[in-house]
């Protein structure tokens, strides 16, 4: 899920749809054995394992994943089953959809769903037809919330500032509260590096019962954003493409959200820090992208905008 605008109440239905076939269990280690790294077994029955998974087994039992990943099928099993036997924890927690095994965690773990955020959202007043941003993968989902209340203009430009919460299922990313600016002309949207964003490692519940709190303190600060924008009208760039590859290598951007980047600048093109900072919220609309990429795009063009003082 990838669109420019929709609502609480579709973006509500798309995660009802998508975690239909989802559960969690805890598993005795003692039961998980490995085919090889795409298929391991609990008491004998086999499992697809994703790779997002496969990734947090391999940091888990030691063994570099890209190693792992070029490893003949029975060199893996036989890596995967020898260090299974060290693991210290009686029992791991195990994240499925439907077979697959989506995510491991140990059992301290607190899964936060998207289900839950939206249904805390509901909550504190946003009804299902709000007007939201967002970026949707099994994954990942990034949701914005622009407010028009605080809407501002600028040189023409208009903005409108919000909240952005972010989080993942299996385990990229804590769950995240941080401002959030739309800019109307291109609906790119602009995840703030701000003082008062807050994440919360997922292993306690007060994640959720102090969403009002951090929302009402991202949203008071949300005023500096307006002038941070007027400053990146004002401030000259003398090589705009030489910048944004320093910016790409400073932010450590992989090949596919390099070539998103290279994909808006042309739509976004300027001589000004705001054509630069535009490029990376422009490039997160890209279709290509998972939806943790668009989200990290956004925050770069967000981390770039506050570097102005």
């Amino acid at each position: 899920m990838k669109q420019k605008l929709t609502t609480l109440g579709k973006v509500f239905d798309r995660v009802d749809a998508m975690s239909a076939g989802c559960y969690d269990q805890n598993i005795d280690v003692p039961d998980i054995s490995f085919d090889n790294l795409d298929v391991l077994r609990i008491a004998g029955e086999p499992h697809p394992v994703r790779t997002v998974a496969q990734r947090s087994i391999s940091n888990r039992l030691g063994i570099p994943y890209p190693y792992l990943r070029r490893c003949p099928p029975d060199v893996q099993a036989l890596n995967l089953n020898h260090w299974i036997t060290q693991e210290k924890n009686e029992k791991l927690l195990f994240r499925f959809d439907g077979q697959d095994v989506r995510a491991l965690f140990t059992t301290k773990y607190t899964p936060v769903d998207n289900f839950e955020v939206c249904e805390r959202l509901d909550s504190l007043g946003y009804g299902l037809d709000t007007e939201v941003q967002c970026h949707l993968d099994p994954e990942f989902m990034s949701l914005s919330i622009p407010d028009g209340a605080k809407a501002f203009d600028i040189n023409g430009d208009r903005f409108k500032p919000g909240i952005s919460i972010s989080n993942s299922e299996v385990g990229l990313a804590s769950l995240s509260i941080s401002a959030f600016v739309l800019r109307l002309v291109c609906t790119n949207g602009l995840v703030s590096k701000s003082d008062v964003s807050a994440s919360y490692r997922h292993v306690s519940t007060k994640i959720l019962s102090e969403f009002p709190q951090v929302l009402d303190k991202v949203s008071y600060e949300l005023g500096t954003q307006r002038s941070q924008f007027k400053l990146s009208m004002e401030s000259p760039v003398d090589n705009p493409e030489s910048t944004l590859a320093s910016f790409n290598r400073q932010f450590g951007l992989n090949a596919q959200e390099k070539e998103a980047v290279e994909w808006a600048w042309p739509m976004e093109m300027g001589d000004t820090m705001f054509a630069v900072v535009n490029t990376y919220t422009r490039a997160a609309q890209w279709d290509e992208l998972s939806a943790e990429s668009s989200f990290r795009l956004s925050r770069v063009g967000g981390n770039i905008l506050g570097m102005l003082n």
